[in-house]
């Protein structure tokens, strides 16, 4: 079974993940430190807790996007120098589909998972996945839509704090009717991460280092003082 290093900073949670001899150990960090200053520290401490260096790993998992602007480009650019330093592969995982397998970790029984995240700027970042028996198999490619534009059909599992962020559209009646269960709590998060980065790299191998790139779904991070009004008025009336 391979040893795999995960990191995952596309949320306001910064995590890190250490898959070793079939054990998953974790750190996470959230409130006043940046994920640049947090995310180093918690990998050096899970090293030192398995009590292996950098070079033992096989391959470094990442959550490539989408999701904060900031937080993927600090992720990839992570795992790039960490990678670089130790001669292994990257395996991008999408942050998607890293909150299904949060979701499915909790819930084994559940089958179909609707991901949704909040993307901010009146949008949300959503996916759609099947679980099968060497992973998950994409049954909507990830996408940004607003809220009421995101596809229900078929009562899946839904997840993700889009649920959250978008509540005057995502109501209690709306997801008791859409939704199997609706549990915005499951996010992406490294220990999501190492597990997918295991059954990918068993599967595909890893990539270069110089190949771990964001995953962006908007080339747009910022609205003008009008588009914010726009947007305003228009959650305002959702």
């Amino acid at each position: 079974m391979s040893t795999i290093l995960a990191i995952e900073t596309s949320t306001e949670i910064a995590s890190a993940a250490l898959l070793y001899k079939g054990e998953l150990i974790a750190r996470e960090s959230a409130g006043t430190q940046t994920h640049s200053d947090s995310i180093l520290p918690m990998i050096r401490q899970l090293l030192a807790d398995a009590g292996i260096a950098l070079a033992q790993c096989d391959a470094l998992a990442f959550g490539v996007g989408p999701g904060s602007f900031t937080g993927v480009r600090t992720a990839c650019g992570v795992v790039q120098g960490l990678a670089f330093g130790c001669d292994r592969p990257v395996v991008p995982v999408v942050t998607l589909e890293a909150a299904a397998q949060a979701c499915r970790s909790a819930h084994p029984e559940v089958t179909e998972v609707l991901s949704i995240l909040d993307a901010r700027m009146g949008e949300v970042y959503w996916a759609r996945y099947r679980a099968t028996p060497t992973g998950w198999e994409t049954l909507v490619e990830p996408t940004l839509s607003t809220a009421v534009d995101v596809v229900t059909e078929g009562r899946p599992f839904a997840c993700g704090n889009g649920l959250q962020a978008y509540a005057a559209h995502f109501t209690v009646e709306f997801c008791q009717q859409h939704f199997a269960q609706a549990q915005p709590q499951f996010m992406p998060h490294a220990r999501a991460v190492a597990a997918l980065g295991q059954l990918q790299f068993a599967q595909h191998g890893g990539l270069p280092a110089q190949q771990a790139q964001p995953l962006y779904l908007r080339n747009k991070v910022a609205l003008t003082t009008a588009e914010r009004a726009v947007r305003d008025a228009a959650k305002g009336q959702a």
